[in-house]
């Protein structure tokens, strides 16, 4: 029987590492909320309906929670697990759309953008790539990744269509169905993709550990 992934709290540069920064990008997301505010546009659905905004602030603070669990030699809860799994795929997702699709396009300082975009994603992605106190996750639980983005399209495509706002262009509703369902369905193809790497990555041996299967 193989033994269980060894604990983030037997890593404490890794464990904190997680807790700052976490806490380093929820005070870069505050930053240009603030920012937003001061040019008269303090509505949260508008800041927060950005994919970029909402998927950070709420992989940073999932993050913060890994890390005190682990200084507290508490391992990742099965829930937890997927949790971080998707906000992997998903922050890939942004780094990809962004950097390849959309450059600068963002109203937030430069250094904001390649924060948020880029350095974040990346160091997600390592860490998790790397964790002792990352488990195998099973391939049933692959679908887990699609009901936090389809909840966001569906909020966004609401919207769309009372109010007239939406994050990006291409969800302007006057860009047609058929423009519509084509970004829908390619970036939810894109994120499918990402999400089948994460959990690919989580049967990569790390340190000569053999990782260990998530309850199913």
């Amino acid at each position: 029987m193989p033994s269980p992934p060894a604990s983030a709290s037997a890593y404490p540069l890794r464990a904190r590492g997680r807790v700052i920064g976490g806490s380093a990008v929820l005070a870069v997301i505050a930053y240009a909320y603030v920012l937003r505010i001061a040019v008269g546009d303090a509505n949260p659905f508008d800041f927060f309906g950005y994919f970029t905004n909402q998927t950070s602030a709420l992989t940073a603070a999932l993050l913060i929670v890994l890390g005190l669990l682990a200084t507290r030699g508490r391992g990742v809860p099965p829930s937890l697990t997927v949790a971080w799994a998707v906000g992997v795929a998903c922050l890939i997702v942004v780094a990809v759309v962004y950097n390849g699709l959309v450059p600068g396009t963002g109203s937030a300082p430069p250094w904001v953008s390649i924060v948020l975009h880029a350095v974040f994603p990346v160091l997600v992605v390592f860490d998790f790539a790397t964790a002792p106190d990352r488990p195998v996750l099973p391939w049933n639980r692959l679908w887990w990744v699609l009901p936090y983005p389809l909840l966001w399209v569906a909020v966004v495509l609401f919207r769309g269509a009372t109010d007239g706002w939406v994050p990006y262009g291409f969800l302007l509703p006057e860009r047609g169905l058929a423009s519509l369902v084509l970004h829908v369905v390619g970036i939810l193809l894109l994120l499918l993709v990402a999400a089948t790497g994460v959990w690919a990555l989580s049967r990569v041996r790390w340190a000569g550990r053999t990782p260990t299967r998530h309850p199913s």
